[in-house]
């Protein structure tokens, strides 16, 4: 798993218009870059999800009392950012543009 502050250093976090024919060059079909792209930002939100998790179990304090929460500076910080990191599905097609992810189909048939 990559690090994720450095794979979206840079990128803009709004949502722009895209070039669909240059989307869909490297596989002749709209659609299948689309189903590409889902893909992709599914495994970026899993990785995001549990790299997030796994940073915060560090503060995890197990307590009895539900009224007992306790504030952490870094905590807090550490969730700011996640909260603030780009769409995973803005990730994703700034990969699949940038010419980053490899796909390939599992079956020999042919594709129309």
């Amino acid at each position: 798993m990559t690090d994720i502050k450095t794979k979206v250093q840079g990128l803009d976090p709004n949502v722009k218009a895209r070039d669909l024919q240059h989307m869909a060059s490297d596989t002749a079909n709209i659609y299948e870059a689309l189903a590409i792209i889902a893909k992709r930002s599914k495994q970026l939100a899993v990785d995001i999800k549990q790299e997030l998790h796994q940073k915060l179990e560090e503060f995890a304090v197990s307590s009895e009392t539900i009224e007992e929460i306790s504030e952490n500076k870094e905590q807090i910080e550490i969730s700011k950012f996640y909260e603030r990191l780009p769409n995973p599905v803005l990730i994703a097609i700034d990969e699949y543009m940038g010419g980053d992810v490899y796909h390939r189909y599992n079956d020999k048939k042919k594709r129309f």
